[in-house]
């Protein structure tokens, strides 16, 4: 059995929040070891279902694709990183956790490409050192920290990312930012709807209007209860404001 649906940008984000808190290697990490949560657009929405606090996540943004006549609210990284530790709230950033971080843990940050069948992660850098990318990935590597992207399926792209990285990075007269395939675990909507839902989820189409642009239709397939939960659970992200508006 299956059933199909749509979900808008900011439905996806929210339920991959969902799914996120809920995940048992998260809680885990958050109740029993550590547990950063980096900035960006969707990393907002899962600090906001982990916390239950909710917030105004346009402070939580650091890289943004916007329209060349954006006219909209600021978008700034003044908002504090979620980090937990052994269930404790710190006031502390990601980067100043990271020394302290080791296997079980959980360190999130998105991406700005995926290529689902690849399980390919790749993030756009324009800082001449990486960014916040740069500063962490040697540690996470080298800790065996669980390096998690949640990310939405609108960022899907064709193609293998590890080639069209070194098209980009080899090109010496190259402008603009460099892209970066970079390890860790893609957490989608499709990871979502399986903690939340046990279902196994497929993208089917993508593609909207009127403010469906970027959205991805589902299908879910699964016991007839799964997918009632999958209808409960999409009840819960209907109608989820645009992230901004310009």
């Amino acid at each position: 059995m299956h059933i199909t649906f749509s979900l808008t940008v900011s439905e996806s984000k929210r339920l991959i929040g969902k799914g996120v808190a809920r995940a048992d290697f998260v809680r885990r990490a958050a109740e029993e070891g550590i547990l950063a949560i980096g900035s960006g657009t969707t990393n907002g929405y899962v600090v906001e279902e982990i916390t239950g606090e909710y917030f105004d996540k346009k402070n939580y943004v650091t890289g943004r694709t916007l329209p060349s006549n954006y006219n909209g609210p600021q978008l700034t990284y003044t908002h504090p990183d979620l980090v937990i530790r052994r269930g404790e709230r710190l006031d502390v950033s990601c980067s100043d956790i990271l020394p302290e971080m080791g296997p079980g843990d959980v360190y999130s940050k998105g991406a700005n490409a995926i290529n689902y069948e690849r399980n390919q992660a790749a993030v756009l850098i324009g800082h001449p050192t990486g960014g916040g990318v740069g500063g962490a990935l040697g540690t996470l590597i080298a800790s065996r920290v669980r390096y998690l992207h949640p990310v939405g399926l609108e960022k899907s792209v064709n193609g293998d990312l590890d080639a069209a990285a070194a098209s980009m990075n080899r090109d010496a007269q190259g402008k603009g930012p460099t892209l970066w395939v970079v390890p860790g675990e893609l957490f989608t909507e499709i990871e979502a709807l399986k903690v939340l839902a046990d279902v196994d989820a497929l993208p089917i189409s993508s593609g909207g209007i009127g403010g469906a642009e970027g959205a991805v239709w589902l299908a879910a397939f699964g016991e007839a209860k799964a997918l009632d939960r999958t209808r409960e659970i999409l009840e819960t992200v209907r109608g989820e404001p645009p992230f901004t508006e310009a």
